[in-house]
């Protein structure tokens, strides 16, 4: 079985003899690889170029036997494409480059159709990577939600309390549902290109989904992400990751997403144990783990393992991002014990 098929039959809920694996933000800073391609291009360069983007994509799977790469990019390249550019503070976060701070502003966002034209150049990528690739490993690719990118783009950018944001929720919910609309139809567009290039799952990353009050997730957040789900390919499969929002996932599992990636604050055998079988679980090991010690790592991932012995639809990963001071030989540890688990 190739790692593709391996992690594609995951999703399908089918049971292995060990769960497939790969990490969120695995092709990043941890890397010293990918550390000295950064210090002769930019962030946002290497995003925008194919040959850089797919060598900082498969820069992980040359050191580490792991079953997926993917896609190498930024959320925001979707309220770029829509007018609204953004960049690196020197202290920290984002900044873009100007604040949704008006009806006017949102109504003057580019529409959905030009997106893939202006994102022509992660579709490039994708294609290289699934020549590259070969069909030996399952290919990524992956997007924000839609309430999570507008935290950015009414914000202003990275924030402490998300005012901005929950102040056009609650006192301009009609201006609040056009963005939203924007973003859910420039994100279907976006993520059909992305299938269209080569892409086995799309990701989507609704990482702010946690600070919405609970009753309000749904008309927040959790609506726009089904209608992008429905309007995608039937039974393509969609990962679904919102980061601090146990309380939502028997909600999020009828979402349409084939899989729902939970942060390490969840019980994952617990979740896999009130959740319908048909819906695959990925995760979720703690990531500040990975700076600690391979022996803890080790400890840890069996842990986890031994837990979901026996469960069909388990995809190893991460209950968040891997840390840029993340340890190689932690990495390897991690790897090494999935890889030679047996269920």
């Amino acid at each position: 079985m190739t790692s593709r098929e391996r992690f594609l039959a995951a999703c399908a809920c089918r049971l292995l003899e060990r769960p497939p694996l790969w990490i969120m933000r695995q092709a990043g800073r941890y890397l010293p690889e990918y550390r000295a391609l950064k210090s002769s291009h930019s962030f946002l360069e290497m995003v925008r170029t194919p040959e850089l983007a797919a060598e900082v994509t498969l820069q992980p799977l040359r050191r580490f036997a792991l079953d997926a790469a993917i896609l190498f990019s930024d959320i925001l390249v979707i309220p770029e494409a829509l007018g609204q550019p953004y960049r690196f503070r020197e202290e920290g976060g984002i900044a873009m480059e100007y604040r949704l701070d008006s009806r006017a502003r949102i109504e003057a966002l580019a529409p959905a159709a030009e997106v893939p034209a202006r994102l022509s150049y992660v579709s490039d990528t994708l294609a290289l990577l699934r020549r590259e690739l070969a069909g030996k490993h399952a290919l990524l690719g992956f997007g924000g939600s839609p309430w999570t990118l507008a935290t950015y783009m009414v914000e202003g950018g990275s924030s402490d309390d998300f005012l901005q944001i929950k102040s056009l929720f609650y006192q301009d919910r009609a201006s609040f549902d056009l963005l939203l609309q924007k973003l859910t139809d420039a994100l279907i567009a976006y993520f059909r290109a992305q299938i269209a290039a080569g892409a086995d799952a799309i990701q989507i990353f609704d990482s702010w989904g946690g600070i919405i009050a609970g009753p309000d997730y749904e008309a927040a957040s959790l609506r726009w992400i089904k209608a992008i789900i429905a309007a995608l390919p039937k039974d393509f499969p969609v990962i679904l990751y919102a980061k601090g929002t146990a309380p939502h996932l028997f909600d999020q599992s009828f979402s349409g997403a084939r899989v729902l990636s939970v942060d390490w604050t969840v019980d994952l055998r617990v979740a896999r144990d009130q959740l319908p079988k048909t819906i695959a679980l990925q995760g979720n090991l703690d990531p500040v783990l990975m700076n600690l010690t391979p022996e803890i790592v080790r400890s840890q991932a069996s842990a986890l393992l031994e837990r979901m012995r026996g469960q069909p639809g388990h995809i190893f990963n991460l209950g968040h991002g891997i840390l840029p001071q993340a340890r190689l030989d932690c990495v390897q540890a991690l790897v090494d014990t999935v890889v030679n688990w047996k269920s």
